[in-house]
């Protein structure tokens, strides 16, 4: 296990599943990758243990020895594996390069060869897949207010589940501006303070204390949602100027 700076039950819960899955798969592993806030060293109290889990091939009784290491993980430690072939791995980058360039710049391989090292989607792929994000979160993150607006504890998972888009989308659209930040949170303060100063500094804030804290300041998380669909709209606007 590389270090990673991760809470004791999740690192515990991670080198157990790794174990497990290393003996599940036997030969067919290439390799168990960790990628997101995990990665980093920087979960926060929402945050999930995202794992890519390559092999040349997921045999049945090899998948299903998976089952119950995969169980326990989601149970006790919020692990989501992506369980994706080696003869997959460049179909999916084109296809999700939003969330395979965010592979790419932030993970750990915990097991066998790194599948990530050189991989990088090409930019009309990332171009694309930055404008389906984008369009989505805001699409769905509309519904959800309309949803559950008229109860405040119900919009901060709303808000809490922004993260995750909208900071990977700013990272990658300053890799295809020519520019990276530290993390894909200072890229999103980065490029909402270029195009709205302070316009959206609250929402931000806010967007982090749900992430970290799971709680709003009362009477903000309407606003904050709102806020934060406005910011994914001028992130669209400012993409279709990359094209």
């Amino acid at each position: 296990m590389p270090e990673v700076d991760l809470p004791a039950d999740v690192a515990r819960g991670l080198t157990t599943f790794v174990d497990a899955a290393t003996a599940a798969l036997g030969p067919d592993l290439v390799a168990i990758v960790l990628f997101g806030s995990a990665a980093e060293g920087r979960m926060r109290a929402t945050s999930d243990v995202n794992l890519v889990i390559v092999a040349t091939r997921f045999e049945p009784s090899r998948l299903d020895a998976l089952r119950e290491p995969l169980r326990l993980g989601r149970a006790l430690i919020r692990l989501s594996a992506m369980l994706l072939l080696e003869s997959e791995v460049e179909a999916a980058a084109e296809a999700f390069a939003v969330k395979f360039a965010d592979i790419g710049a932030r993970h750990r391989l915990l097991a066998g060869r790194d599948p990530f090292a050189t991989l990088q989607p090409t930019r009309a792929a990332m171009l694309v897949r930055l404008e389906q994000v984008l369009l989505n979160f805001i699409l769905r993150t509309r519904e959800r207010y309309a949803l559950v607006s008229l109860r405040e504890e119900q919009l901060v998972p709303v808000v809490a589940d922004a993260a995750g888009p909208l900071r990977s989308a700013a990272a990658l659209m300053l890799t295809l501006e020519g520019r990276t930040a530290p993390s894909p949170k200072q890229a999103l303060e980065t490029l909402a303070g270029e195009i709205g100063g302070a316009r959206w500094v609250d929402a931000l804030s806010r967007l982090s204390q749900a992430r970290e804290q799971v709680v709003l300041p009362p009477g903000t998380g309407a606003a904050t949602t709102l806020g934060l669909i406005d910011l994914a709209q001028a992130l669209r606007e400012r993409a279709e100027q990359l094209s």
